[in-house]
């Protein structure tokens, strides 16, 4: 364990402070040219990416408001650009999306751009990984139950996009030639190229104004900043050890001749030690066939979200490098928490990125039992579709996430559909979907129950019914939490599990797995459930007003009530 030291930057306090906002602004910035000129709906809407600022060894400085999940990865991403281009020239700009290269998952694409000062010095670089709604593979959204890395899609190691500030025609043409609707994934490329440059100038004028070595010095003293708030952050937690385990759904590889996903356990032990946490994922199961299995970073990422949420609730700590000096995670190379070539990984970027998160709020709750939150969704709910167009003639590729509940807290009830834990992206509005892609929307509803009971509720999941229109889809869904259902904490009950089920127009029904893809005939309907959300504290300790303000907002149900808190339901005034 180290010793905490004080801060001190190596500039006056007044000028430390601009120069760090201005780094998160300039992140932020960036963020609104990708919103602005993206193409897939997915990226221009929802916000399925996030953008930072690096140092020049690729330690991330600033991150703008975007994805917890990508706190952790992202700089192992930059960090493989720079061994790979150890001399970055003006005009250059880098791609890759390789997991075992620092990537997560290969839909998400990292574009890396260095920046310079005016003598030619490198600042440091920015990045923006964006999740492309098809990298290739063998289905339409590149989310098929590949049994290896190579199945997955279009894998890039770090190469260079752009040479002096012209596209390399070379890589340029590989990318093209292996997605699929490449003119929006070409368009959402650009959104990121653009995004780089504003964030690169914004270090550039930073440099003109104070000077490159102290703009340099000033990078260097806001991860030290961040370190310093986290180690005081974590010695006011109590010292301790806890640990926790449970079920994840499967792998999308069906185990037997009846259709079964074999179950892949997961443990987790946590040790708190004055200013230092230790996470460690021993005995959790070998890597799988199909994709379940995270990069040791994509584990990491979940667990830095929960730190960040558990030890610094006010968010008053810059999120960068600095703030997991204090972290170490760990787990044994080739299971499913640190997978090895040439395991897939497509699922396990955010399913287990979400599962790390709750299971480490889960083992805290024996250490800091007034600072975690009952499990959320735990899942990122995915529906990919893709197929014809007939209103255009053109091929069309869907990406969609559902949300769910965010989990109880100790003082306060969950939120009610959600993107929650490691997910930050936002419900893509009915009608851009129906604009984009041939599906009709026919409901996007809470589902009554489905927050677990508690002193404090559980927030809700939800249920969409998508109608494909035209012509036939091929189809895939990704989602947990079908076997394990969110889980309460001290007393508080489960939420609702999730399901998904095929309707087909000739009124067949089909309970679908939780993974895997599939062919949704025109006219089909997919009835989509997203999980609801754990309750904090014994049901029979909820105030009697809540439960009346529940009972009139229809979050839950008079049957709902007599199941989950043994009480008959109370009356409702007009």
């Amino acid at each position: 364990m180290s010793e905490a030291k004080p801060f001190r930057p190596s500039v006056d306090a007044a000028t430390f402070e601009v120069v760090k906002n201005s780094l998160y602004s300039a992140a932020e910035e960036m963020k609104v040219v990708l919103a602005k000129t993206a193409y897939s709906p997915i990226l221009k809407v929802a916000g399925d990416y996030s953008c930072g600022i690096f140092d020049a060894a690729g330690a991330m400085v600033a991150q703008g408001p975007d994805l917890p999940i990508h706190l952790g990865s992202m700089p192992d991403s930059v960090k493989a650009v720079v061994q790979a281009w150890p001399d970055p020239a003006p005009g250059d700009v880098f791609i890759h999306n390789d997991p075992y290269f620092g990537g997560s998952h290969l839909p998400d694409v990292n574009v890396v751009t260095p920046a310079f000062d005016d003598a030619g010095g490198l600042l440091g670089y920015a990045c923006v990984r964006a999740h492309w709604p098809d990298i290739g593979g063998g289905t339409p959204g590149s989310y098929g139950a590949a049994t290896d890395i190579y199945g997955e899609g279009l894998r890039l190691p770090p190469v260079r996009l752009m040479i002096a500030g012209e596209i390399n025609p070379d890589i340029d043409a590989v990318i093209f030639a292996n997605v699929r609707t490449p003119e929006e994934r070409r368009g959402d490329l650009r959104a990121q190229v653009a995004a780089n440059r504003r964030g690169a100038e914004r270090l550039a004028v930073l440099a003109r104004k104070h000077g490159g070595d102290v703009l340099r010095g000033i990078m260097a003293d806001v991860m030290d900043y961040s370190e310093a708030m986290m180690r005081q952050a974590l010695a006011r937690l109590a010292d301790g050890e806890g640990r926790f385990e449970e079920l994840m759904d499967g792998d999308g590889v069906l185990d037997d001749e009846e259709g079964n996903d074999a179950p892949i356990r997961v443990r987790i032990r946590v040790e708190k030690q004055g200013d230092e946490l230790l996470v460690d994922f021993a005995g959790s199961d070998p890597q799988t066939q199909g994709p379940m299995n995270a990069p040791l970073a994509v584990t990491a990422s979940g667990v830095f979200t929960s730190v960040k949420m558990l030890a610094d609730p006010a968010n008053v700590i810059p999120p960068n490098s600095g703030c997991w000096r204090p972290v170490t995670v760990t787990a044994p190379p080739g299971c499913v928490m640190h997978a090895t070539l040439p395991a897939s990984v497509v699922y396990a970027n955010h399913e287990v990125g979400h599962r790390a998160s709750d299971m480490f709020f889960a083992a805290m709750a024996e250490i800091a039992p007034d600072s975690v939150m009952a499990c959320s969704q735990g899942t990122s709910a995915i529906l990919t579709l893709g197929g014809n167009d007939y209103r255009t003639g053109q091929g069309y590729v869907s990406y969609e996430t559902l949300k769910g509940g965010f989990g109880a807290r100790p003082t306060k009830d969950g939120i009610n559909a959600l993107a929650s834990g490691i997910a930050n992206t936002m419900n893509t509005p009915i009608e851009v979907l129906e604009m984009s892609f041939p599906v009709r929307v026919e409901a996007y509803e809470l589902i009554p129950d489905s927050g677990g009971a508690g002193r404090f509720r559980g927030g809700l999941g939800t249920r969409r019914i998508t109608r494909v229109l035209g012509s036939d889809a091929a189809a895939s869904v990704c989602c947990e939490r079908t076997l394990a259902a969110p889980f309460g904490l001290a007393g508080g009950g489960a939420g609702a599990a999730a399901e998904i089920v095929l309707l087909d127009p000739n009124g067949g029904e089909t309970r679908l797995n939780s993974k895997g893809p599939f062919t949704a005939m025109a006219g089909a309907r997919v009835v989509y459930s997203a999980p609801g959300s754990g309750g904090y504290g014994p049901a029979a300790e909820r105030d009697p007003a809540a439960l009346r303000d529940d009972l009139r907002d229809g979050y839950v149900t008079a049957e709902g009530v007599r199941a989950a808190y043994g009480i008959e339901p109370p009356a409702i005034d007009e």
